[in-house]
């Protein structure tokens, strides 16, 4: 069973600046990186992936650059993203939501 992309969707942000918290990297291996930390739970579709990064750029959470992966001159440049100082404080803060969202969920929860 997947995660529904609604329930989730206020969270992306949140999950991309986890990854970009580690180093640089670009749309691909972000999207290949959320698979494997939720074990295939949660994939995030491209639209979704590449309108994160532009809200996100656009509000200086992350800023874009141009590199080509193997650092030689001999790949294909791609775009690569960082996280910023504002970034890493909204991080903190989307974090700190987190804990209050999922208190109050759980009061509702019955299994």
């Amino acid at each position: 069973m997947g995660i529904s992309s609604d329930v989730i969707r206020g969270y992306n942000d949140t999950i991309i600046l986890c990854i970009l918290l580690k180093g640089p990297s670009y749309g691909y291996e972000i999207s290949k990186e959320i698979r494997r930390l939720s074990e295939e739970k949660y994939v995030i579709k491209e639209t979704t992936l590449y309108s994160a990064f532009t809200r996100m750029e656009r509000n200086g959470y992350i800023e874009s650059f141009m590199a080509d992966p193997a650092g030689d001159g001999s790949g294909k440049r791609r775009t690569y993203y960082r996280i910023t100082p504002l970034g890493a404080a909204y991080y903190n803060e989307k974090c700190e939501e987190w804990t209050l969202t999922k208190d109050v969920v759980e009061r509702f929860i019955r299994r």
